[in-house]
């Protein structure tokens, strides 16, 4: 990101605009004076990162997006890891949080910033820098915190933030620890606007309480006008949160959930919401978007528009190479090219992972098996099949195949070399129906 990006060529005036068109703006303080902030030279503006996790997810994505445009429209970046935030964490809709051990937290600050700097640029005039509000928190004692930022805030103004309202409407209440959750972010935003003349704070939606509460200290306290805008929270089409697999979040860290697996999220994303993703999560011109609009309504079928999308998301996320090893592994998996053998164990392990989740009649397609057991045994136990007399009938008729290899005999048993990498053996009824066995 060594040049700034000319917005002018990209159909645009400006990074706000292009910010607009993506729609990845649901609130902002004043506009115009936003505009008018951004327009008047390289500023300095920050998101905050909490570790509540090892490892961050698409929801945080959204923000790593918006704060890589506003890098290449030659603003600089501060990234906040929330070493002291994370030990209280922002309270949410659904209850309290399990507060985690200080070296927990601490273990997982470094790999979130590991995890950030792949995303943003660390060269150059606007280079990302890193910051942690345990530096200036870890410090402050009680009195201290309570006397220089507690006694701006005004209680009425804090039960009134959304979150907390319902947090306080609700069975469990709220504890004291996350209700001064935004007092500690308001002060974080206090001592950047004094440390790096901040003047933009960026966010999720569900954060605006918190992130105005950072604007209205400063203006207290230092008589300055500085900004905050957020992201919408993204929902699917029937409104649920964006980003929940059955298998839980769709994490960031490639061990966390695989590549090939990140792959598919995408790739199988609907007709109705892939534009939009298209928009939210790349970087791709609005006229190349626009192009791929037009290819979803006149040829669903192609899904040229969640190609383009699970490959643009994926290979920045994890790199070119993984991408194209999650597209080869698919096409190996189901036989529509390449050889599975060549596959590599993490990417077959991690393709197969999503053959493991769990069901209300257990597992589904997986199954263990090993040397010398029958195929079609094996077959039925990873429920390709109900019944050992229909695996028989469906091997006469040519429909059966380990590792893309037809099996031609009914009675044919598994051997030492059907298991790729000496763990999994791969099992298809026709074109689509998957199984796998893992060596037992």
């Amino acid at each position: 990101m060594s040049q700034v990006r000319n917005f002018k060529e990209a159909g645009f005036d400006s990074v706000l605009d292009e910010l607009e068109w993506r729609g990845l703006i649901a609130q902002s303080t004043d506009r115009q004076e936003l505009r008018k902030t951004l327009e008047s030279g390289p500023i300095t503006y920050y998101c905050g990162f909490d570790p509540t996790a090892p490892s961050l997810h698409i929801g945080n994505l959204v923000q790593l997006l918006v704060m890589r445009h506003l890098q290449a429209a030659g603003h600089h970046p501060l990234a906040l890891v929330g070493g002291t935030t994370g030990l209280i964490g922002d309270p949410r809709q659904s209850g309290e949080r399990k507060l985690n051990p200080k070296e927990v937290v601490q273990g997982w600050v470094e790999q979130l910033k590991t995890q950030i700097s792949r995303f943003l640029d660390g060269d150059g005039d606007n280079a990302v820098s890193f910051v942690n509000n345990y530096d200036w928190t870890s410090t402050m004692s009680v009195i201290d915190f309570l006397r220089d930022v507690g006694k701006n805030f005004r209680v009425g103004t804090m039960l009134s933030k959304e979150t907390v309202a319902k947090r306080l409407a609700s069975d469990d209440g709220i504890s004291f620890a996350e209700f001064s959750y935004q007092v500690l972010q308001g002060n974080d935003y206090l001592h950047l606007f004094d440390a790096y003349d901040c003047k933009l704070q960026v966010g999720g939606n569900d954060q605006w309480g918190n992130l105005t509460s950072g604007l209205d200290l400063i203006r207290k306290v230092r008589g300055a006008t500085v900004n905050v805008m957020t992201s919408p929270l993204i929902t699917d089409a029937q409104g649920k949160k964006f980003g929940k697999s059955e298998g839980g979040a769709i994490w960031l860290d490639p061990t966390m959930l695989s590549p090939y697996r990140f792959y598919q999220f995408w790739f199988n994303q609907p007709d109705d919401q892939v534009v939009k993703l298209l928009k939210y999560f790349t970087f791709l011109p609005k006229e190349r978007i626009e192009e791929l609009e037009r290819s979803t309504k006149d040829n669903p079928g192609a899904r040229e528009s969640q190609r383009v999308l699970a490959w643009e998301v994926t290979s920045f996320v994890h790199g070119e190479q993984a991408a194209q090893q999650a597209i080869d592994a698919s096409s190996s998996l189901f036989g529509r090219g390449g050889d599975v053998h060549d596959i590599d164990e993490s990417t077959l392990e991690g393709a197969l992972d999503g053959l493991k989740v769990s069901d209300d009649e257990g597992v589904k397609s997986f199954a263990k098996a090993g040397t010398g057991d029958r195929i079609v045994n094996a077959a039925v136990a990873a429920k390709l099949f109900r019944s050992v007399s229909e695996a028989r009938k469906t091997i006469a008729s040519g429909g059966v195949y380990v590792n893309n290899a037809r099996v031609e005999d009914a009675d044919a048993v598994l051997q030492e070399e059907d298991f790729l990498h000496g763990r999994f053996a791969l099992l298809r009824r026709g074109k689509k129906a998957l199984g796998a066995l893992e060596r037992s």
